[in-house]
């Protein structure tokens, strides 16, 4: 016959184990501390296929920062290169 339980925290506790400072826990508690410094991205299941590891992601991703910044040049357009045309 199985002993009821009487708490919650009764269950499957060891006695080394105050239950009263497991009571008080604050869920969540460092959550924005973790996500301060962690930036997930969610792959699309054919771009995971490709990219078996996140060293793989991140070679290739260092890859196209690089190959874009030797091929686009930012440009500046001034007000004054513009021509306009009164009628």
């Amino acid at each position: 016959m199985q002993q009821e339980i009487q708490t919650p925290l009764d269950d499957e506790l060891r006695d080394e184990y105050d239950e009263t400072v497991l009571t008080d826990g604050v869920r969540g508690k460092y959550l924005a501390r973790i996500a301060a410094g962690t930036n997930l991205v969610r792959l699309a299941p054919d771009v995971a296929a490709a990219f078996p590891t996140e060293a793989a992601v991140n070679e290739a991703l260092r890859l196209l920062l690089k190959a874009t910044a030797l091929t686009v040049q930012p440009t500046t357009i001034s007000p004054s290169s513009t021509s306009t045309t009164q009628q």
